[in-house]
């Protein structure tokens, strides 16, 4: 049986993705350029992963020899719970370390590798000829590029792919595949002339309007980095100990039309962490607190750091 646009957005909905879009497997040049500049202006820090294989994200028939067409998938993870009243506390209270939305409830790379799994071994089984090769942002894929040109929405200021209809709260997983579907329409940019995020930045991470310099970004510096936080950040992470939202939070797009998730993996677990509990873990504790979530990512060491830092 043959493979349509129809029957892959069934059931990759069926199987629990919300947004499905398709474009044509073919060289991102233009996207690839813009990531050589940035590359240039050394805005990965150290992020040294984001120089490897450049023609692989370039080319995605490197990566799956003979592809045709690229399928990108966006998974809802946005609940509406809110962090509580820091001003609410006393001042000899230590106060809570925020963690960014995106790692409140189980990690998301688990949820999806297994959806994907699942969407792939249907589609073959439907067509045995079907090939695919899938990633959620641990491969040389450019995902937001792909997500972009797949009409799941457009690149916004803050450099996340928006959605019209759901915002920008939602992980993006890509399938290189060597079926050809109709491609979807590109979405245009709705962002006009508003600059919330880059207004709202605390450390000016947004440089200019759809860059980012990720040296400047609370997630880079509490997650990515590895050294000490630099000094003239203080006072300016607002208790974020993991991640940051602040960007995602102003946007308009996300204050009108944020849904919630049907996902019960993403509902909150580790919203807010207790600073004096994680000052006092050992590493087999931070293992077994952390074990299926994103937090684990930035080791208990640059986790305490974390919570030093804005102590």
């Amino acid at each position: 049986m043959k493979l349509t646009n129809k029957i892959v957005i069934e059931k990759a909905k069926q199987i629990g993705f919300d947004l499905v879009g398709f474009a044509k497997a073919e060289e991102l040049k233009e996207e690839t350029f813009n990531l050589g500049k940035w590359l240039d202006m050394k805005y990965q820090g150290e992020m040294e992963y984001m120089q490897k294989n450049f023609e692989k994200r370039k080319d995605v028939s490197l990566i799956l020899p003979g592809a045709k067409s690229v399928i990108s998938l966006g998974m809802n993870y946005y609940t509406d719970e809110q962090y509580s009243n820091q001003k609410d506390k006393g001042k000899t209270c230590l106060p809570a370390g925020k963690v960014s939305r995106y790692a409140w409830g189980k990690d998301y790379h688990l949820v999806i590798w297994k959806k994907l799994d699942e969407l792939e071994s249907e589609l073959k089984e439907i067509d045995p000829e079907f090939e695919s090769k899938s990633y959620v942002d641990t491969g040389p894929v450019m995902d937001k590029a792909w997500a972009v040109r797949s009409g799941l929405g457009w690149l916004g200021k803050h450099t996340n792919v928006i959605n019209k209809e759901m915002g920008s709260w939602f992980f993006i997983a890509t399938l290189i595949t060597n079926y050809e579907f109709d491609n979807s329409s590109v979405v245009t940019d709705h962002c006009g002339s508003c600059t919330a995020c880059i207004d709202a930045c605390p450390t000016s991470a947004i440089v200019d309007e759809y860059i980012l310099d990720a040296t400047r970004c609370i997630s880079y510096l509490t997650i990515e980095n590895k050294g000490e936080i630099p000094e003239e950040f203080k006072n300016n992470f607002d208790n974020w100990v993991f991640g940051c939202d602040i960007c995602q939070d102003v946007c308009p797009w996300n204050v009108k039309f944020s849904e919630v998730t049907l996902k019960k993996e993403f509902f909150p677990q580790n919203k807010e962490l207790d600073i004096s509990e994680v000052m006092n873990m050992n590493e087999e504790e931070f293992r077994l607190k952390f074990s299926e979530s994103p937090v684990r990512r930035t080791k208990l060491k640059g986790l305490k750091r974390n919570i030093e830092f804005i102590l």
